[in-house]
This record gives C-alpha cells, structure tokens and sequence, in this order.
C-alpha cells in the first residue's frame, strides 16, 4: 500500500549528490562568461532597437512626449517626403562607391604594405593615422582644405596650372557628395588596408612557391592565388565597411550639413534632421527603422552572393 493510501507523509527526496551538483554547475557555467556579453549586446544593441522600433509606431509631441500609438501613420508621412527617393538614392550611391574604392585601394596598399621596402615601418604607422584621429576633426580640416578662399587645394591646383580660379568644391552638390566620398575613403582606408595585409600575410609561401613552379605569374598568381584566399578577410572589411559608411553621419555635417537643401543628406543626416529642424520625431524614427532595415539588407545580399561563388567555385 503507497504511502498515500496509509495517511502517512511521502517520503523526501534525496539530496542532491555531489555529481549531481558538479553536473548542474557545468550546464551553468558558461553563463559566467557569456553573461556579461549578451547583457551588454541586449543593453547596447537589442534595447535600442526595441525603442526605435516602438517610437516610430508612436505619436511624439515636438516637444518629446509620447501622446498615443500612431499606427503606421510616421512611415505614410516619411514616404510622402518629396526628398526621401533622392536621399535613398544618394545613399546607396554614397555607400557603394565609398566600399568599392576603399576595397580596391585597400587592396594596392595591402600587397604593397607586405612586400620589403626601405621605411615600411614607418608608412605602416603613418597609414594608421587617419584611423586614429577624429573623424569629425579629418573632416573640418578637408573642409578647411577645400575653402574656395584660403583652401590649400586650390593653390596647389592653381600654381600647378590645373585650375585658373579658385573652385568652391563644396558648393555644388555633385562636387559636394565626390569630394565627401573621397574623405570617406580616406578615412576607411586604415581599418581595411590593415585587415586585407592580415589575410596576406596568413597566406603560405609555399603556395606561392607550387605556383611559380607550375610556371604562374605575378598576375596569375594574385588571381588564382591570393584573391581566392583573401575572401575571408574581404568578407569582414567590405561588411565593417558597409555598416560604417552607411551610418556615417560625422563627415557629412561637418562638410555640408546635408546641404543646400538636402542636396548631399544621406539617410543618417536626413533622419537627424526630421528629428530636429522638423520636429518630428516619430518620422525620424520610422526613417532610422528604414535605415536599419536597409544596412541589414545589403550586408545579407553581400553574404549571399559571396556565399554562391564559394558554392560555385
């Protein structure tokens, strides 16, 4: 007869065992060193997110109170924005162009960084920096650079014979966005530069070796070499990159400020300014949602395709 059936109380569990003890701190031991990490990404990552999102369904006096859930009504009025197709355009023009010439050049810079020359050493650490310095400070000094006034770019232009009158490069916005872009490459340049040197360098010289014996040259060698096997390191500076310059809000501003107009703004200087000159904060959030979506966007379409060469090849 079960313990039940008699009135008399079940029986205690027994303790835990020692294994038993030692097994539940092993399943929670990992949590000791992940913890901190994924308390900071949701701190630092995910809870923003989670506002952005929440405040561009939200209705937001100009004065920042929330007065209500507004549906969809933030994106209706941010697709109705006459700017926003050439903002949309610009950007992607912005992003492309900046990522693919940092990419190429970074590319030169690499194979030239990791051959043996007199002062390596020190073009190594001069690369470095516009990297180290201020984003905002590299641009006012370009911006300062290009002054159609006292610019020294225009009278080094001008005693060179290039140019007979001084240009305002900023004025224009054609000349504006080419010559933001060329800051921006300036800038990106370090950072890839020394990630794609790593891939060279990681890359063993008796493939290098097979190759010259199977009778490769230089070109081919690079080719079917060293491309092939850089496509790791390429992977991670063309995404860093795509994340950085897509969000680059600092060069733009202290270059132009988006303008005339929005002429030059990109997605990140055109939602700061439906926050802050429109007053619309429900609609700049809805803006930086776009924006988010789009970085995410391009950074899969990139890793699809790169993961089809690799099926391919």
């Amino acid at each position: 007869m079960s313990a039940a059936g008699t009135g008399q109380p079940a029986p205690a569990a027994p303790p835990p065992t020692p294994h038993r003890r030692r097994r539940s701190w092993r399943v929670l031991e990992p949590l000791l060193w992940l913890g901190p990490a994924i308390l900071l990404i949701l701190a630092m990552v995910v809870w923003p997110v989670f506002e952005m999102a929440r405040t561009s369904l939200t209705r937001v006096s100009s004065t920042g109170l929330s007065q209500g859930f507004a549906g969809l009504r933030n994106y209706s009025d941010l697709f109705a924005e006459d700017d926003l197709p050439g903002v949309l355009l610009r950007t992607l023009v912005w992003v492309i162009g900046v990522v693919t010439v940092t990419i190429l050049l970074s590319l030169g810079l690499a194979q030239l960084l990791n051959s043996r020359f007199p002062g390596r050493r020190l073009v190594r650490w001069a690369l470095i920096v516009p990297w180290a310095s201020s984003v905002l400070m590299t641009a006012l000094i370009w911006r300062w650079m290009l002054n159609d006034f006292y610019g020294v770019v225009n009278r080094l232009l001008m005693d060179l014979g290039v140019l007979d009158a001084p240009v305002n490069w900023l004025a224009r916005p054609g000349q504006a966005l080419v010559a933001m872009m060329g800051v921006a490459v300036f800038v990106s340049l370090p950072f890839t530069s020394f990630v794609l040197l790593a891939g060279v360098q990681s890359i063993p010289a008796e493939v290098y070796e097979a190759a010259r014996v199977d009778g490769a040259g230089p070109v081919r060698g690079y080719l079917a070499i060293t491309l092939p096997l850089l496509r790791p390191s390429l992977v991670v500076a063309a995404i860093i990159n795509v994340i950085n310059v897509f969000n680059s809000f600092p060069i733009i501003w202290a270059m132009t400020r988006g303008g005339p107009g929005f002429a030059t703004d990109t997605t990140t200087t055109y939602l700061y300014k439906l926050a802050f000159d429109n007053q619309s904060v429900g609609e700049s959030a809805a803006m930086a949602v776009v924006n988010f979506g789009l970085v995410l966007a391009v950074v899969l379409v990139y890793l699809r395709v790169v993961r089809r060469q690799e099926d391919t090849a």
